[in-house]
């Protein structure tokens, strides 16, 4: 490696910005008596892409309330997300400006109960429900996929945590 690619990648690495943390939802629902379980999916607004439901920290509010929150908003999920997070995956977030974020996103398991008529993002999304394997076909996020498709075997004793 010469000495200006090796700079350069010296230069890259220090002007990196750290991962900024979200918490997503991974909702879920269980459709048959053999437990077979479903993924909910959301497109995102700048990209049309398979998304989960996730956001930003927010000031008063545990990891796992956040991802509630999110998945009402942006999908009229209801449900009780888990305190104790799945995993983490990491992408990055195209900004309006053009700048891409690292983030890293902490994901929750949230069983739906039931959706909202009305939520802050309905018609700005669509939704679909999806096997494990087609939602990990789906998203882009290789940890994301592996997660989804590990959550299929996960026993449905999880469901009442």
């Amino acid at each position: 490696m010469n000495v200006v690619t090796r700079l350069a990648s010296e230069i890259r690495l220090m002007m990196r910005r750290p991962e900024r943390l979200q918490f997503a939802a991974l909702c879920y629902r269980r459709t048959d008596e053999n437990s077979r379980v479903e993924i909910l999916l959301i497109t995102s607004r700048g990209t049309g892409r398979w998304v989960i439901p996730k956001g930003w920290p927010m000031n008063g509010k545990l990891a796992h309330a956040v991802a509630e929150r999110e998945a009402y908003e942006e999908a009229g999920v209801k449900g009780k997300a888990e305190v104790k997070p799945l995993g983490t995956y990491s992408y990055k977030k195209g900004m309006d400006s053009g700048l891409e974020i690292p983030c890293k996103v902490q994901v929750h398991a949230l069983k739906v109960s039931g959706f909202a008529n009305n939520y802050k993002e309905k018609g700005q999304r669509e939704m679909a429900w999806f096997s494990c394997e087609d939602a990990a076909l789906r998203v882009m996020e290789p940890e994301l996929k592996e997660m989804i498709l590990a959550f299929e075997t996960r026993p449905a004793s999880h469901d009442d945590i």
